[in-house]
């Protein structure tokens, strides 16, 4: 089996996204979500509202008028003030600030980076965790450490974080620091692959990983209608072609069935899908 296709480094720093009520969000993802929505609805009153608010000391309040700061959605962009109210918001004790501030520093200076991101992980901030799994694993802040990695991953798994929840079904499945176990990848791919909200990679990968243990039969029964839903999900139809070439047409009507229904039970506004740049729903 092949190792994950993306590159953790090559995530994308982004800001929280849309909410839409995410099936499987961690707690935070979930917050982060529900804060940005409501940040984006608010009125040019709530938003004076909001910079008094930040003015007066209030950590959340700082952390938005950081992301707006850096963002330009409705303050004009100033990368330099959206660094002094994301260092006011970590120190005001905000775990998102925390977390991002760390991410920033994590390669120019390791030593404030590392201490933003324990600063948000010890709160319980399942992305952070993430970070710090995938700094142990890659070393950026000393050498590297696979097992501290494998605790951060799974700690940021069982809090619902996605991408966490992608490595660590594949640490299971390739025997990477644990013992191999294509059943308990399985239970984490399909844990990943239901998120479609916030957009991250790693719901994709999960998808693609847990569609190839069903065309295998490894952990779960061969089921090459299961292979072809997860892999419609995915998108490239190189990958359906996996499954489609030991399918009737039977099953293929079954497969695109689960895709329909899938769509159905996961639609999204088309707001939230014109922000994400989604042509169809995932």
């Amino acid at each position: 089996m092949k190792p994950p296709r993306f590159f953790l480094a090559a995530l994308l720093l982004v800001i929280p996204q849309f909410n839409a009520s995410a099936q499987g969000n961690s707690v935070q993802e979930q917050a982060d979500l529900d804060g940005y929505a409501h940040f984006l609805s608010m009125t040019s009153t709530e938003l004076k509202e909001l910079i008094s608010k930040a003015e007066s000391g209030d950590a959340e309040a700082q952390y938005w008028v950081a992301v707006d700061s850096e963002s330009g959605l409705r303050l004009e962009m100033d990368s330099e003030k959206a660094t002094q109210w994301l260092l006011k918001s970590a120190e005001g004790g905000f775990a998102p600030a925390q977390r991002k501030y760390g991410l920033m520093f994590a390669h120019s200076d390791p030593l404030v980076g590392k201490q933003w991101l324990l600063a948000a992980a010890e709160q319980g901030d399942a992305e952070a965790q993430m970070w710090l799994g995938t700094a142990d694993e890659g070393g950026w802040f000393g050498a590297p450490d696979a097992q501290g990695a494998l605790k951060w991953y799974r700690m940021a798994a069982e809090a619902g974080q996605v991408d966490a929840q992608m490595l660590l079904g594949n640490r299971y499945e390739l025997g990477h620091g644990v013992q191999q176990d294509y059943a308990v990848a399985a239970d984490w791919y399909r844990k990943a692959a239901k998120h479609v909200l916030p957009v991250s990679p790693g719901a994709n990968e999960a998808r693609y990983h847990l569609a190839l243990l069903y065309i295998e039969g490894h952990g779960v029964p061969q089921d090459y209608v299961q292979a072809y839903f997860w892999l419609r999900l995915v998108g490239p139809e190189e990958n359906v072609i996996k499954a489609k070439a030991h399918m009737s047409p039977t099953q293929i009507s079954e497969g695109e069935e689960l895709v329909k229904l899938w769509k159905e039970q996961h639609r999204l506004k088309p707001e939230i899908m014109a922000a994400y740049h989604i042509v169809d729903v995932p």
